[in-house]
Parts: structure tokens; sequence; C-alpha cells
């Protein structure tokens, strides 16, 4: 049977096209458009409202639904309650519509979704990271790994945030437990890795939760470099190294900074009778801010003590201190630093035997063994250097007695060299420092030999002068920024910093030259008697020389402080104590150290002929 065709009307298109592009056609469709829209805009606050209505509604039911059966009743009657309290207040029932009503148009309101999750560069990062980490975190035979090949990455990475260049900010890792978290080898892989991961060129801190099992990888900001020196708000007996990271430490200090006053936290190095880390020890490379260490270090001491200062590198980085009040003395040759290291060595002894017969006289210290005695040594390995060639003795020697016996005996050595020289360093200089400074760029292994821990960072290559890890005895390693304390006699020193800098020097007591006496000046301590001679010889009154084995005499004068007789005012400390005691007398002893800011000399007698040598490397070949 043959099939009909079908009418032209349902197969040919033509027809339905001209409807469709008919004019009265698209003009009801603009109309029908025109007046949803307009209704849109009309009723907007009622769709608003409604769809809060909705989303309170079904807030209600899904918190309805979440109370125990039997809280239900109490939850039912004080809802009745509040209900039937809002219906016999006067105007109640309108203001809980327009409550109500507020409520629903807050809850329905449109929020723009925030888009919180990584873009496709930070997810193809995390994903990289996770592939660097599989061959540390996994072992064969683990049944549930963490990390395998095209694993997922986000079981491992619960938290993660990047900065505004698309570099990882913070990071949290999980492992696995069977990982070896408490070896430092194994860590140091781990942050090896992340550290090339994550983005060179700047400090991460890594922060190992073993309980957790969990590593925290944290971006650092550079520490600021715009504090100078200046007077810190601390006690007697403590000293501020530096300043580190705000989470480090549980205390700051109100600084200036220019014009502006913050708080920052300090790196606070304590010091005295119940310090455990009496003694300093700073190594760096030239130029990481060594000297500027010591320099801030003497300026905060001079406050309450007396500073005697050796300069191993003899480049005149300390003139500003010469003849200041409380610097004993600023030594820069090989003789003046020998001797009056060698008085500072009997200085310490001094101090004990007169603190010990005060104690068991039931007497408190005499006051001048309770004055803090600071003795700063810039470079001793070059005088070491100077005195292997000359055939003297090596000028730590004398610091053996203030290192083991300083603590008791108020004094305080700080030591500073470069990492070249630290094996020239004596054995008790490296046993008695517990406290260390590292400057200046330094591989995670130089740190950890110097401070006995790694840092808890990665060390950069390139960083600012001053900038450093400092540890305080057994205390965590801590980011370190020393304030910047020029010297104020160099020409390339600007002028706000050298005002800082002259502002903290306390009076000038004898001229810098030590030519001639100066005028008494009032300080904190009263008057000074800028002539009186201090004594620097042994208990025994006379040395050997070390060529002839000859007597030598070993003085401190200062200006004109020899007596008319040519004799000096000084007595011995042994000889006089006795009679001290016998006679009842609080007087201040013999022989000790005045802050009088005076220059070393040392007389020596060889071949009968006595010569009085300055401390100069001339002096002393002339000797030899």
């Amino acid at each position: 049977m043959a099939r009909r065709p079908l009418p032209r009307i349902l197969t040919d298109s033509a027809p339905l096209a001209r409807m469709a592009n008919s004019t009265s056609l698209a003009r009801s469709r603009e109309l029908a458009r025109t007046a949803a829209d307009s209704a849109s805009d009309v009723f907007h606050p009622l769709i608003t409202i409604g769809r809060g209505l909705r989303r309170l509604g079904a807030a209600g039911r899904g918190r309805w639904a979440e109370t125990p059966r039997d809280h239900r009743g109490p939850v039912a009657f004080f809802v009745g309650a509040c209900v039937l309290v809002v219906c016999l207040v006067p105007y109640g029932p309108l203001l809980a519509l327009i409550t109500v009503m507020g409520a629903g148009a807050w809850a329905g309101r449109e929020r723009t979704p925030v888009d919180t999750g990584p873009g496709e560069a930070e997810r193809e990062r995390l994903r990289a990271l996770y592939e660097a980490l599989v061959p540390y975190f996994s072992v064969d035979g683990d049944p549930s790994p963490l990390y395998v090949h095209d694993g997922d990455w986000e079981r491992v990475f619960p938290e993660y945030a990047f900065d505004e260049g698309g570099r990882i900010e913070r990071l949290q890792v999980k492992y696995p437990a069977y990982f070896t978290d408490g070896e430092d080898q194994s860590r140091a892989r781990i942050e090896q890795v992340l550290y090339a991961k994550a983005g060179r060129g700047r400090e991460y801190h890594f922060g190992w939760d073993e309980l957790a099992n969990q590593l925290t990888l944290t971006a650092l900001g550079a520490l600021p470099t715009d504090l100078v020196a200046q007077r810190f708000v601390t006690s007697p007996g403590e000293t501020v190294l530096g300043f580190t990271d705000p989470d480090a430490v549980q205390r700051t200090l109100p600084v200036t900074a220019g014009a502006e006053r913050r708080d920052a936290p300090p790196v606070v190095w304590r010091t005295g009778q119940r310090s455990t880390e009496p003694h300093l020890l700073v190594l760096g490379q030239p130029g990481t801010g060594a000297t500027t260490l010591l320099r801030s270090i003497a300026l905060q001491a001079l406050q309450h003590g007396d500073v005697l200062v050796v300069d191993g590198s003899g480049t005149g980085e300390y003139g500003c201190l010469v003849g200041r009040h409380g610097v004993l003395g600023v030594e820069s040759g090989l003789a003046g630093a020998l001797a009056t290291l060698e008085w500072a060595s009997h200085e310490t002894e001094r101090r004990l035997i007169a603190a010990n017969r005060a104690r068991q006289a039931g007497r408190p210290a005499p006051e001048d063994t309770r004055r803090p005695l600071w003795i700063i040594a810039d470079r001793p390995t070059a005088l070491a250097h100077i005195a292997v060639a000359e055939g003297r003795e090596d000028p730590q020697r004398w610091l053996q007695v203030p290192l083991r016996h300083g603590r008791a005996a108020q004094v305080t050595v700080v030591v500073a060299d470069q990492f070249e020289s630290a094996e020239l360093l004596s054995e008790p200089v490296r046993a008695h420092t517990k406290a260390r400074v590292v400057l200046g760029p330094a591989t995670a292994d130089e740190v950890r030999a110097v401070l006995g821990a790694p840092p808890h960072t990665t060390p950069t290559a390139s960083v600012p002068p001053g900038r450093g890890y400092a540890r305080l005895g057994s205390a965590p390693v801590l980011r370190l920024q020393v304030p910047a304390t020029p010297d104020p006699l160099d020409a390339a020193t600007g002028q706000a910093h050298r005002q800082a800098v002259l502002a903290l020097l306390p009076e000038r007591t004898v001229p810098a030259d030590g030519s001639g006496p100066a005028e008494p000046v009032t300080g904190d301590h009263g008057p000074t008697e800028a002539g009186r001679p201090v004594d620097v010889r042994k208990p025994e009154d006379v040395s050997t020389s070390a060529e002839t084995g000859e007597p030598v005499s070993v003085s401190k004068s200062v200006g004109a402080a020899a007596k008319p007789d040519g004799g000096t005012a000084a007595a011995d400390a042994d000889g006089a104590a006795p009679d001290t005691e016998q006679a009842g007398s609080t007087a201040e002893p013999v022989g000790t150290a005045e802050p009088v800011g005076a220059a070393s000399r040392v007389r020596s007698a060889k071949r009968g002929e006595t010569r009085v040598v300055n401390g100069s490397a001339e002096a002393v070949r002339a000797e030899g």
C-alpha cells in the first residue's frame, strides 16, 4: 500500500519561519520581557523577604530536628510564652511583624560568592609539591599511604595560603607517623625540598609538631633595619643584643625609629651572678656587624659598669670611647693588650678574695666588687698572630680567669672574631661562652657548629649588616637584627646615626690622647678625680720579663698621676686587705679599678735600662 505524503504546511518550514520572524511576535516577546523585568524590580523586596523567610524557616526546622525530644516541650512552651507576651504588649504584633520582615530581608539578601579555593596555578604548585614529597613520605607495604604518585594532595595539605604573587605564604603538611621526625637529617631533607619548591630567596620557618605529625611552613618577613642605638628600657644586668620576630619572645620594648615610636621584641641577654650565660661569643664574616654589636654592648654596659676594650683589628673602631667616664682603656697594640688583660685577670682574683673575706666576716661585699666590669675583646686572634711572631704569650691566656670566675666577680667577657680565625680561639673562650651570636650569611651547618643547634629557618645568601642568629645557652635559636651603632668618628656615618651614638656616650674625663690631666667632672657616681693613678700590678708587686726573667713592673698611670716623690699612690691589694680588716674600716680598698679612661702603659726593666712602652706595634718591635 502506497504511503500518502504529508501536507505541505507540515513539511515546509518557510511558513513557520515567517511566523517566528514576524514583527508582531517580536513585539510581543519584547513586551513580555519588559513586563517581567518591571515586575521583578517592583516585587524585588517581596522576593527578597520571601527568600529570607524560607531560609529562616529551613533553619528553624533544622534546629527543631536537632533538639532532643525531651527538650522540645520546654522549648515549645517558651516560644508560646514569647508569642503571648508579644500579643499582649501594645503594638506588639506590629513590632513583631516589622522584626520578622527585617530579619527575612537580611537573611534573603543576595550574597556574592567568594572564591576561597586556590586557582589553577596554585593548584599546580601544590600538586608539584605533593609529588616532590612522595619519595620521602612513602614506604613499600603501607596499606593506606598518604603519599602516592597522582594522589590526592588535599588530604595532606589541610591549610595553605598564598601571597599576592602566587607564592606559598603558609602551608600545613601532614606526614605519616612512621616518618623519623626526631632525626635532624630527616628534617633537613624535608626542609630543603619545601624550600626549593616554595620559592627560593625568602626565609621560611619550619614548625614541627611531632605529636600531631604535622609540619607548618611559614614565610617570614624581613626584620626591621631602621632601629638605631638608643636607651633601652632594661634593668641592670640586662643587655639588648638586637631584635627578633614577635612570636619568638614574650616581651617587647618601646623603641624609636625615626619619628615613629613602636614596640619591638628584643633579644635580651642577662648577666650577673645568677646568669647561666655570663659570657658572649660573636662570630661572623668581615663587614657583617660584629664590631657594631660590640659597640652597642659597650654603650649599654657603661650605664652601670666599667668597660675595658681590646681592639685586635687595630682599625680604631672604638676611638669614640677613649677618655670616657667608665672606660678603663682602649688598647689595640700587643703590649697594651697584654698589660690590660693581665690586670683584668688579677682584678678578677682580687674581687673574688675581697668578696670571700667579706662573706666570711659577715659583711656585704665591697662596693668596688659589685660594680660590673666588662672585658670586650674584638678579634683577639689577630693579636695572637703577632704574639707568636714575636715569641710572646697569647693575650687569650689572661682571659682564662675572668671566663672561669667572672660570674662570681661581676666580670663579663665578650669576644668577637671571624669564621676564618675561629679555630685559633683558646679552649676557655670556646668552653665558657654559652651565649653565642652568628652574624652574616652562613649555612645551616655553620650555624649549628657555633650555636650547637640548627636554625628553624632557612638562611638566605644575602642579608643586611647586623643580621644573624642568636642562642642564649640552651634556649631556642632566634633570628637577630642588631641595632645600627656605627662609629661616630667615621666620615661615612650619617648625621642621624652619628648623633644617636654620641648621645649615648658618657662624659669625657681625660683627653683622648692622655697627654695631660682633665678637669674633674660630676657624673652619676659623683665627682671623679682624673689624675688618680690605677695600679695594675700583680699581687706580688712585680712580674718577670718574658725575655730575660728580670722583674717587670706593670702599672697604669693617668696624666700626672705620680706622687711628688716619684712613687705611686697604689698599694698592694693583698697587703692592704688585712690592715683594712683589722682596723674595721669600710674604706675603699687600694688598688681597685676606677673609671678614669686611662691608657695602659708598661714599664719594663731590661739590662738595667727602664723604658716606657705605650702599647704600639713599633714599641714592641723595638723592645724585641
